[in-house]
């Protein structure tokens, strides 16, 4: 892609390019509804109120919720809804990662809706040149249960056998269609007790699927003290059979919820001491997959942008093709837009992960990403700061 700006003059707060495709009635709706979610106790209260309309069908709950925080961080309820936002992100060289956003699915015949829900996701993406890939969350086509026990070596009976394999099957007819594609498949990560079983159905794809391109990407989580050395071994594993990786590179969502069951059931916690050391083995993950991209196709989906720059300012420094399909960033829908528009508009293969679904399906999805914007997790207004900063850049 031909650069709009110089990747040497790379800059986060150019707040002109970040929100370039956002009308002023756009901007003004955001920074009403980024100083809504910048107040903890609201936000505490209209998740609980929003999860209990929403599920009991109160009259007006839908539309509410639709017409502020989902359409702010959804794509859309189905694919076609979700079009005209692909199509504009890709007026601003941005691609798509599909998020189907249903969760806490269970019983073979829901699992296997979902199966068929990524199925068509894999469909629509082959005809969108700016859907590369679509993301697939084991815990929507398999249940919870079975992947905790069998990240625990623990015997299956019968029963449990079938249930897994048929997870197995779902997993592979999705992995070989991708391939069919020619679409890229983000499984994602989960707790610590599920992800044994998860990197092991992830390795099992990517020896199958990833040998002459990359189809099948893995999750990486660096908040957890052991997955930088994890991500060593998977390489040189792939090395020695000779096929691909795929790492997409997340710091992590359930830090506290690991923390809690380590205590509660007396066990090391797989998590880092501290933030330093996740950012440090964060951007030691980078840099070994940037070192390595002809090996490993990786993802950066952050929102920190120290991260980010450095993984720009190393594919410079070293001379690599900013484009290569192997080097890509990913930030949220709706969250982070300093970051991915102007990585686009210097030429780097920016990405936004698209969550889509229905209203009462996302729910728990949206909740989430209002708490991250409140201080709840204490990242108060960084979103609203460049927002503010728009506004007043455009005189409103």
């Amino acid at each position: 892609m031909e650069h709009l700006i110089a990747p040497e003059k790379l800059d986060f707060s150019n707040t002109e390019i970040a929100f370039s495709d956002k009308s002023n009635r756009e901007l003004k709706k955001m920074k009403w509804l980024f100083k809504l979610m910048n107040k903890e106790k609201l936000v505490k209260i209209t998740s609980s109120l929003g999860l209990f309309a929403v599920k009991y069908s109160l009259p007006f709950a839908k539309t509410i919720v639709k017409s502020t925080i989902f359409n702010q961080f959804c794509g859309g309820e189905g694919l076609l809804d979700s079009q005209s936002n692909i199509d504009r992100l890709h007026k601003s060289h941005i691609l798509t990662i599909l998020d189907y956003g249903a969760e806490g699915k269970s019983g073979e015949e829901e699992l296997e809706k979902v199966a068929q829900e990524f199925l068509k996701g894999l469909e629509f993406a082959a005809s969108n040149e700016s859907v590369p890939v679509v993301v697939v969350k084991l815990t929507a086509i398999g249940e919870n249960k079975i992947l905790s026990k069998r990240s625990e070596k623990a015997e299956f009976n019968d029963a449990e056998k079938r249930t897994y394999h048929q997870l197995k099957d779902r997993l592979h007819r999705i992995c070989k269609k991708a391939k069919s594609l020619g679409v890229g498949i983000f499984i994602d990560a989960e707790e610590s007790w599920m992800q044994d079983a998860i990197d092991e159905l992830a390795d099992e794809m990517m020896e199958m699927y990833n040998k002459e391109r990359v189809v099948v990407y893995n999750t990486f989580q660096l908040y957890r003290h052991d997955r930088l050395e994890f991500l060593y071994k998977s390489h040189q594993k792939a090395q020695q059979g000779n096929y691909l990786i795929g790492a997409k590179l997340v710091r992590g969502a359930y830090m506290d919820k690991e923390r809690k069951r380590a205590i509660e059931m007396g066990y090391p916690s797989p998590i880092q001491p501290n933030k330093e050391a996740t950012d440090r083995d964060y951007n030691l993950a980078l840099k070994y997959c940037l070192d390595h991209y002809e090996t490993i196709s990786s993802c950066a989906a952050t929102h920190n942008a120290k991260s980010c720059f450095l993984q720009a300012e190393h594919i410079e420094q070293k001379k690599m093709p900013n484009d290569h399909p192997h080097l890509n960033f990913c930030q949220l829908y709706g969250m982070s837009d300093n970051i991915t528009y102007n990585l686009a508009a210097s030429g780097y293969n920016a990405s936004k992960y698209l969550v889509y679904g229905k209203v009462k399906e996302v729910l728990p999805y949206l909740i989430r990403r209002a708490e991250e914007n409140s201080s709840v997790t204490g990242d108060i207004g960084r979103e609203l700061k460049y927002i503010e900063e728009e506004v007043k850049r455009r005189g409103l």
